[in-house]
């Protein structure tokens, strides 16, 4: 069943990476929350109840339904649709994602072979998450891809820590600074009104900002 979710996962990536319009990445971002929500379930067994409450509430409802449905109100108000055109086309970018999961394999297969406990599938898929995160907010030029994306890195970082969630616990409980720190972010910039001050949203625009 983990390996079936860890999978599930992996393929929210290689969807991410050939899609323009803006509301598949916030349904990509829905559906990795809950993703997430059956692994800590499923998969952390040595975590007090607490804390499995604690991270089933970061998952499901914060990563699952409260960002993501912030976001896409976002999208909808400022009626920003789809992407504008990346740096890198379309086919240069699929062959560098399908890279990019060889490497994630490559990952893999040389953590399951060491001797800590550290999970391959679950260390494979994160690296793969975290360096397409990494690539599409290098590839895209608007402000809210880009915090699209890095709502991804996180993600990422947080499969991260399950995968060596026996040796270090309290890597899960970092994720939820990182998600903190995604909340106020997003306020800072939604409620200042970048979208109303700057025509287009591109990335490009913060260039012109002054002191």
């Amino acid at each position: 069943m983990n390996d079936f979710i860890i999978i599930l996962l992996g393929t929210t990536i290689l969807y991410i990476f050939p899609a323009s319009r803006l509301e598949a990445y916030v349904k990509t971002l829905a559906v990795q929350g809950i993703l997430l929500f059956f692994l800590v379930i499923i998969d952390i067994k040595e975590i007090n109840w607490l804390n499995i409450l604690f991270l089933s509430f970061e998952t499901l409802i914060l990563k699952g339904i409260i960002i993501p449905y912030f976001l896409l109100s976002v999208i909808r108000k400022n009626e920003i649709n789809r992407e504008i055109d990346p740096y890198i086309s379309q086919f240069y970018s699929i062959l560098i994602g399908s890279i990019i999961f060889i490497f994630g394999f490559l990952a893999a297969f040389w953590s399951a072979r060491l001797d800590a406990e550290i999970k391959p599938l679950y260390f494979g898929i994160s690296i793969v998450m975290i360096i397409s995160s990494l690539f599409l907010i290098i590839n895209r030029k608007r402000i809210i891809t880009h915090i699209l994306c890095y709502m991804i890195l996180e993600n990422g970082i947080f499969l991260l820590s399950l995968s060596v969630a026996n040796e270090m616990p309290m890597l899960v409980n970092l994720g939820v600074l990182l998600d903190l720190f995604v909340g106020i972010f997003l306020f800072a910039i939604f409620f200042n009104k970048i979208q109303q001050m700057y025509d287009g949203n591109k990335i490009d625009i913060l260039t012109e900002l002054k002191d």
